[in-house]
Parts: structure tokens; C-alpha cells; sequence
């Protein structure tokens, strides 16, 4: 499945108990149609101690959410925005801003 977010992209939630937040996508899961935004979705494991963490105990971190729940926001209008795909002259593609018309890799 391709998705229309990278790693690294800023994306504001639209849909969940997180609806109206923005945040960085920390991981892309394209297998699963997933992606985990950094500080959206917050979920709390209980874990063993272990040598990375040998007290143990409750860990918070970020869970994957759904990729269509998701919306790119656009650096050049600041706004969330559909995008669109363009080729340039040696055949890379790029994605493209469907509001301001601005390329946004």
C-alpha cells in the first residue's frame, strides 16, 4: 500500500480521540497502512525490567495510527491539504500541494 506521508512529516490528526492535533511522523508502516506520530495516541505498556530499563514498570510511547486518519500539512501554506504527484524533467516524482500549488519534496 502507498501512502502519502514520509517520515519526518508534519501531519494534523482529522479523525480519533486525538482529532485537531498536529505532529511529526516518526514511522511509516506501509504493510499495515500505519503511521506513528510523535506524541498522538499515547498508549501505556506495563514491562518487566530488562537491561535497558531495569526498574521496569509503566512506559508510555506513541502507537500506530491509521494512515487515512492523517492529513499532510503543507510547509508552504502552513494548512492540511490534499496533494497531488508531478514528474520533473529526468523523471523524479515529487509531491505537490493541491491548495497552493507548491512542491513539497
Amino acid at each position: 500500500m502507498k501512502l502519502k506521508v514520509k517520515k519526518g512529516d508534519t501531519v494534523k490528526i482529522i479523525a480519533g480521540k486525538d482529532k485537531g492535533k498536529q505532529g511529526k511522523v516518526l514511522q511509516v508502516i506501509p504493510s499495515a497502512g500505519k503511521v506513528v506520530v510523535e506524541d498522538i495516541n499515547i498508549i501505556q505498556r506495563h514491562t518487566k525490567p530488562n537491561q535497558a530499563n531495569p526498574q521496569g514498570g509503566i512506559v508510555e510511547k506513541p502507537a500506530p495510527l491509521a494512515a487515512s486518519n492523517v492529513m499532510l500539512i503543507c510547509p508552504g501554506c502552513n494548512l492540511p491539504a490534499k496533494t497531488g504527484s508531478t514528474r520533473d524533467e529526468q523523471g523524479a516524482a515529487s509531491r505537490v500541494c493541491k491548495r497552493c500549488q507548491r512542491t513539497i519534496d
